[in-house]
């Protein structure tokens, strides 16, 4: 469970994207995440790079937690990003909406 403290860390907002990913996302009705993706993205260090590991059912929100990790990290470091989906639907879904 994500801390008291942390509350806020549920919101895509404290999460240091920039204003267009944050409306894309709110225009989506996507405004805060579930406790246990915000929970992957505080493990260890995930966010500098380190591997993560999870599984969640189909439809549970899997994909959000792969798309902050992938964006932060491109626009931190600035190098590309390889994100392997497992559907033709899902991809074409994906790169229509990243671009």
């Amino acid at each position: 469970n994500v801390p008291e403290d942390q509350a806020d860390k549920l919101l895509l907002a404290s999460w240091g994207l920039p204003k267009a990913v944050l409306e894309k996302y709110h225009s989506l009705g996507v405004v805060q995440m579930f406790e246990w993706q915000a929970e992957c993205l505080m493990l260890g260090k995930v966010l500098e790079g380190k591997n993560l590991v999870y599984s969640a059912p189909t439809s549970a929100g899997n994909t959000l937690v792969a798309e902050l990790l992938i964006l932060k990290r491109v626009l931190e470091t600035r190098k590309k990003a390889l994100f392997i989906l497992p559907f033709v639907s899902v991809a074409k879904e994906k790169k229509c909406y990243l671009q």
